[in-house]
């Protein structure tokens, strides 16, 4: 009997040393799924109540409900926007309890989608850089902070995987060659790094570049063709969208793929 507790002693001793580096883990502030650790910064409201018409601003985004993101949005300082390339983007946030605890509610979290920029004002305002500010729809900021707080709170954020309903929208705008593609709805990392177009009369892929926000521009006429798209996230995962939009699409319609980054 004394041999046999001898050999369960190794499996108990390694069973504490998972546990420790779990709660390790847990204690700095990551994800076991992968989310990146948390980081401290600032939080205000902006917009309407409930009113996806004022939230989609700077990256292009017409109508959050349309492009997939409800009202849990924000506007990104000029730290974290990175001129545009993070409209997509994921993020949790919640009250920094601990640095404020009058106005936080204390153990909430909410998850917004960076639709906005909060532009500078170059005299040391909040979205000013270095700082990292989030100008948030009511909706999300009072999921966080308690009724009658009117100004700034200090928050937690850090970067999460974007969790859509549906595939990735694709909405079609510009007039005669002049064509643009809004790129909505997008899963995984949510921000675009690369887009890509191929008409169905074409055998390779050509590079669009980024006009504004979500907004991706083609030099290419494409009139009287399908599309496929070639999407590459900023955090380097690359999915293909083949004829995700017939030859007889047209300006201003939205078409919606089955496919989705995970």
């Amino acid at each position: 009997m004394e041999q046999r507790r001898e050999l369960h002693r190794p499996r108990l001793w390694r069973f504490f040393m998972f546990l420790f580096i779990v709660c390790n883990i847990l204690e700095r502030g990551f994800d076991v799924g992968g989310a990146e650790s948390w980081v401290q910064g600032h939080a205000s409201f902006y917009g309407a109540y409930q009113s996806p018409s004022t939230l989609g601003g700077a990256c292009g985004y017409d109508n959050t409900f349309h492009a997939g993101f409800g009202v849990h949005t924000a506007a990104l300082s000029a730290a974290l926007s990175r001129a545009g390339e993070a409209c997509g983007s994921c993020y949790e946030v919640r009250c920094d309890f601990g640095a404020d605890p009058r106005w936080c509610l204390r153990t909430a979290s909410v998850a917004v989608t960076a639709t906005n920029f909060c532009p500078p004002n170059n005299n040391g305002g909040w979205c000013d850089p270095p700082r990292r500010h989030l100008d948030m729809s009511v909706a999300a900021f009072m999921k966080i902070a308690r009724q009658g707080n009117e100004g700034i709170v200090p928050i937690l954020y850090r970067r999460v995987s974007c969790r859509r309903i549906g595939g990735v929208h694709f909405t079609l705008k510009g007039h005669s060659n002049f064509h643009m593609v809004l790129i909505s709805n997008v899963g995984g990392g949510g921000d675009l790094k690369a887009v890509s177009v191929r008409g169905s009369r074409a055998r390779t892929w050509a590079a669009i570049n980024r006009n504004w926000g979500a907004n991706w521009q083609s030099s290419i006429d494409l009139r009287g063709q399908g599309l496929s798209f070639r999407l590459t996230l900023v955090d380097g995962r690359t999915m293909d969208f083949f004829n995700v939009i017939p030859a007889s699409w047209a300006f201003g319609q939205t078409y919606s793929s089955p496919r989705q980054f995970p």
